[in-house]
Formats: C-alpha cells, sequence, structure tokens
C-alpha cells in the first residue's frame, strides 16, 4: 500500500495527499458539479463558468491569475465533464503554496466581470467550431446524447452559441453559488508537501465560507433503446461508432468490461479488432474500443475510421468479434494473457503523474477511498471467463447496439 494521508474539514471539504517522486507537486480542486447537474435550459453553463472562473476575483485581475504561476514555471487547468469540474496546477514543490492559494483564491471567490465574459464567449464558440470540425471527437458526444436522451448525460458538454452569449455574471455567479462550496469541493495533492500544512492552508482559505452541502440532483435514467443513424456529413472518410450503455464506477461488473473492452480493441496491435480490420483486411487505421464509467451509468463503444465504400464491410468484422465473445468462453490461457497484458498498462499509465494525479483525485472527490492501483490489478485478476460472457451478453449483444455513422 501507498502512504497517503486524508482529511475532511468541518466545513466538508474533503482533502488526500499523496508522497510523489519527483519535485513536482500536482494540486488541484475537482468540484462535484458538471454538465448532468445544469438546468436543462442552461446548456454549457458548468464548461462557461470553468473558462470564465479563470477572468478575475476579489483579489486578482485575469492577467495576475496568468502570471501567478506561469511566472515561476508552473502550469494552471482546468477541464469540464459530466460530474465534475477540475481546476488543477503543476508546480515546483517550492512553489505549492503559491498553487494552493491562488486554486482557492479561483474557486471560491471568482467575480465573473461580466465584460470579460463577453469575450471569453466567443472563445468557447471557437472551441465548440473546433469540435464541429473534428468529427472523430464530435460523434462521440453525439453518441451519448443518443444513448441518454433527454439526461443530463446527454447533454453537450460546450452548450450551443445563441445560449452562451445571453449568459451573464448573475447566471455564472447562480451556478457556483449552488455548487461551488466546500462541502462539494476536494482538494487533492500528488507530492512531497506536509500535510498538516496543507490542512492548515485549506482551513484558513476556506474560512468563513458556507458548510452547507449542495443539492446534487441525480435524475433517473431514461429506459435504453438500441438505434441505428446515419448522417451525410463533409468527411474525407467516414467516422462509425458502435456501442451501448456500459456499468457505473461501482458495478460488480465493470473490470470484466474493462477487460472485455481491452481485449477487444485497447491500445494494443494485438487487440481483436485491431488484428481483424486492419492488420488482416488493411480496411481502417484507426478502430478502438472504450469504456467509461459514471456514477450511475456508464458507456462502451467500438469507434473505427475508414472509407465510406468500407463502412458495411468493417461493421460487419467487428458485429462478427462481438458474436464470438458472446458466444464462446475464453480458453483459460487466453483470458490469463489478457489479464496479463491490462495489468501491465494499467502500471504503465500509473507512471504519468499527471493522469495519476487526477485519477487519485477524482475516486477520492466520488468514492472517499484512495486510487490503489493494486486494488485495480487484482480486481482484473479476478475476472472469471463466466463473467466475461455475460458481460459480452448484456453489453454487446449485436440487438442491443446503438449505432452512429457519418459519412
Amino acid at each position: 500500500m501507498k502512504e497517503y494521508h486524508y482529511t475532511t474539514l468541518d466545513n466538508g471539504l474533503r482533502i488526500i495527499q499523496e508522497p510523489c517522486p519527483t519535485d513536482v507537486v500536482y494540486i488541484g480542486l475537482i468540484v462535484s458539479a458538471g454538465t448532468r447537474h445544469e438546468d436543462p435550459f442552461d446548456s454549457g453553463l458548468a464548461h462557461f463558468c470553468e473558462h470564465t472562473t479563470f477572468k478575475g476575483t476579489a483579489r486578482r485581475r485575469a492577467c495576475h491569475i496568468r502570471n501567478r504561476l506561469e511566472r515561476v514555471g508552473g502550469d494552471l487547468n482546468a477541464y469540464t465533464n459530466k460530474e465534475e469540474t477540475v481546476y488543477y496546477a503543476m508546480i515546483q514543490r517550492q512553489d505549492w503554496a503559491r498553487a494552493l492559494d491562488l486554486l482557492f483564491d479561483i474557486v471560491f471567490h471568482s467575480i465573473y466581470p461580466q465584460r470579460e465574459l463577453q469575450k471569453e464567449v466567443e472563445v468557447i464558440i471557437d472551441e465548440i467550431d473546433s469540435y464541429q470540425d473534428s468529427p472523430a471527437e464530435l460523434i462521440f458526444d453525439e453518441f451519448e446524447e443518443m444513448l441518454f436522451r433527454g439526461h443530463g448525460l446527454g447533454r453537450n458538454i460546450l452548450g450551443t452559441a445563441d445560449r452562451l452569449r445571453q449568459y451573464t455574471t448573475e447566471d455564472a455567479l447562480r451556478f457556483t453559488r449552488q455548487y461551488y462550496r466546500p462541502a462539494g469541493v476536494t482538494l487533492f495533492v500528488f507530492g512531497n508537501v506536509s500535510f498538516s500544512r496543507l490542512v492548515s492552508m485549506a482551513q484558513k482559505h476556506t474560512e468563513g465560507l458556507s458548510s452547507e452541502r449542495p443539492v446534487m440532483p441525480l435524475s433517473k435514467l431514461p429506459p435504453y433503446t438500441s438505434e441505428y443513424r446515419q448522417q451525410s456529413r463533409e468527411t474525407h472518410q467516414a467516422h462509425v461508432l458502435i456501442g451501448n450503455r456500459g456499468y457505473s464506477a461501482e458495478h460488480p461488473l465493470r473490470p470484466a468490461l474493462f477487460l472485455l473492452s481491452n481485449l477487444l480493441g485497447g491500445p494494443g496491435m494485438n487487440s481483436l479488432l485491431s488484428v481483424s480490420l486492419r492488420e488482416k483486411h488493411g480496411l481502417v487505421y484507426t478502430v478502438e474500443s472504450t469504456t467509461f464509467s459514471y456514477t450511475d451509468a456508464g458507456v462502451w463503444s467500438v469507434y473505427f475510421g475508414c472509407d465510406e465504400a468500407d463502412v458495411d464491410r468493417c461493421r460487419h468484422l467487428v458485429l462478427q468479434q462481438l458474436e464470438r465473445l458472446c458466444n464462446d468462453r475464453l480458453s483459460p490461457s487466453r483470458l490469463q494473457a489478457a489479464k496479463k497484458q491490462l495489468s501491465g498498462q494499467v502500471l504503465i499509465a500509473g507512471d504519468n503523474f499527471e493522469s495519476y494525479a487526477l485519477a487519485m483525485g477524482k475516486t477520492f472527490a466520488h468514492t472517499g477511498r484512495h486510487r490503489d492501483v493494486n486494488k485495480i490489478i487484482s480486481d482484473i485478476h479476478a475476472v472469471t471467463a463466466e463473467q466475461l460472457q455475460t458481460v459480452a451478453g448484456e453489453v454487446m449483444g449485436v440487438d442491443r447496439l446503438t449505432t452512429l455513422i457519418y459519412c
């Protein structure tokens, strides 16, 4: 077990810290509010708040925020997804207190000046336009809209240009006052810092803030119905997504789906779909199977890009592999090899300190537990051939699949 420390302040702020074998500190605040927590008419508001949180506080103007860490070689960043908004920094160890002060200032004391918001809206609209020009990324957003139609998980993170131009300082404050409270925030630190000093500073920076816990609405998921959709787009190649709803983060079969998805179309050149579509038939450059989990749901999908004339053939080859997984149990040797390969990938991914720190923080924010790589690998090795067949039948059965095609 790795050494780590955690606590919860009286105001509800949760803190986790783990030493890091470098002189860089990775530090961040995770706000447990994302796109799914918006009201239906507030399309893109969570992401809008993320962008504009950097535009000024009671203590700092936007230019001061930009320069605070960069002038000492640090990096300040943020992102929004369906269930959380993350603000984080990477900084030399001697400057970690500077990063902590800045993060608390922008998250809890931003004032969202209207003049700055109007400029930033155009930046976000440019971001939307860039996605429209990237069908390999856009297709994943539209696919989730199909899987979770009418639900917050299906809502586009970026929103729409028309709605964004209507947002004001009052809208940003309305959303952040509702969710940006210590009891809805997790502080994570991956680095060699004093935990007692970290806690003391966190207490100081959140003194006087409300200890009321945000109300986190989790609306019931709509019924799932498989769907087939083909859209005409001016692209050089066709883009195809085939998939289904997967399992939530705490579902007992999630490790089995993780393993099966990696066997099917993970990053290795020896994945079933890479061998079939790319190596044997030379039909694609990219083919991948991915799975992602939310608090109460998940997504599993296969993506490939190919010549428009080869869509049907590629799709047939994908469905062929899925039928085999549903009907044929893996041999003990093949199962063991799949487990060993995925375990190695997990360990190697853990050497990316930025990704590790973000995953550690996210896991603690959602579960209150430390991200234990050994536990992840143990869960992988506990998967049985019977579980894999169950997962294949529940998630990858041909009659259960949703398909989206851009061509």
